[in-house]
Formats: structure tokens, C-alpha cells, sequence
């Protein structure tokens, strides 16, 4: 069975009245939704009370949802929708987190403690990068970001990217550019900083 398949063998069990099969749901994606808010929302307790609203909001929608796109781009497409409905009624700007987790939930800080060939320079230089990413992440428009955001981070096809953002695919390849671009520029300094450095 593919993802897609065993994503709707659980929606099917929940309607049903399985609520075990949406704690499923919810232990599957939970990690990836909490990722994904966590660049649109700086709080941490703050992302957890809308990735916790979010799946709320999907359980209650669960018996709309048709099956036209993948389980977790209709959840995607909930979460960003809510993130963006918290920032607006709490009149607060959007901000990226500043530890980057690896899939095994591993922050930056913990991977470098197991390389050996670390230097204290290269060590440094990477966090300098790590920051200098966030920070053009952060400053991009929320349109760029949550694009961005679902391709690089999220590992997000332009085709789910686009049901998700509920906009063309061309809009997406545009917004990713742009945001590639946006990026590039930023760092731009801190590469040619660290090219300028004798180690």
C-alpha cells in the first residue's frame, strides 16, 4: 500500500467512527505540522495550541474531505490556514524558529557533537549559515515563506504545493524562485565573509 492508500484507510476507519485511526492520523503528521508552523509562528506553545487546533479542525472536517489530494496536503492546507488566521486576530508577525531539527529530532547543536572532523571555525561557520537562512526565511513575504517552506522543508511536490496553497503550479515555481532568489541574496555576505577567512 502506498502512503496515500494507508492515509485513506485510516480516513475511512474515522468515518466510521474509529477515533483510534485519527490518533494515527495525528502521530504520523504531527511532527511535520508542528515544523511546518514553526516557520510561520515563533511561540512554541503558541504552535502547539494551532497544530492542536488544526487537527481539530481537520477532524471535524474529515467528512468533507473527498480524497483528491494526498491526506496530508489537505491537513498542510488546514494548518497554514489556520497559522494565518492566529496571526491574524493576534496581530503578530509571523517568525522562524532558530534550531533546525533533522528528521531524527536532532537539533544542529547535537549533530555537531558527533562529528569528529569539526572544527571550531567550521563549527561556527555553520551556524552563521544556519542564522543567516533563517533570517531570509523570516524577512521573506508569508506567500514566498510558506512556499519555501513546503519544498525545501516539507519535501512538498509543486503539484501538492499548489493544492495547498490553492493556487496555480506556475504561482508555486514562481514563489519558490523568488524565494530562492531572496535567499541567495541574503547569504550572499556571510559566503563570501567565509571565503575570505584563511582557516
Amino acid at each position: 500500500m502506498s502512503e496515500r492508500e494507508v492515509d485513506l484507510a485510516l480516513v475511512e476507519r474515522v468515518r466510521r467512527g474509529d477515533r483510534h485511526a485519527f490518533d494515527l492520523l495525528v502521530i504520523k503528521y504531527q511532527r511535520k505540522i508542528m515544523r511546518l508552523l514553526s516557520r510561520m509562528i515563533h511561540d512554541p506553545a503558541e504552535v502547539e495550541d494551532v497544530a492542536q487546533e488544526a487537527f481539530i479542525k481537520a477532524y471535524r472536517a474529515l467528512p468533507q474531505f473527498r480524497g483528491d489530494s494526498a491526506f496530508y496536503t489537505w491537513l498542510y492546507r488546514i494548518a497554514v490556514n489556520t497559522a494565518r488566521n492566529w496571526q491574524s486576530a493576534s496581530f503578530r508577525r509571523p517568525s522562524t524558529v532558530s534550531v533546525t531539527e533533522n528528521d531524527e529530532g536532532e537539533t544542529f547543536d547535537q549533530i555537531d557533537g558527533l562529528t569528529d572532523q569539526s572544527t571550531p571555525e567550521s563549527v561556527m561557520a555553520s551556524r552563521q549559515i544556519a542564522q543567516a537562512v533563517n533570517e531570509a526565511i523570516d524577512a521573506l513575504p508569508e506567500d514566498l515563506r510558506t512556499a519555501i517552506v513546503l519544498r525545501e522543508i516539507e519535501g512538498m511536490s509543486y503539484e501538492d504545493i499548489a493544492s495547498t496553497m490553492q493556487c496555480p503550479i506556475g504561482t508555486v515555481r514562481s514563489r519558490i524562485f523568488r524565494a530562492r532568489e531572496a535567499i541567495a541574496s541574503h547569504l550572499r555576505p556571510v559566503m563570501e565573509q567565509d571565503a575570505g577567512r584563511r582557516w
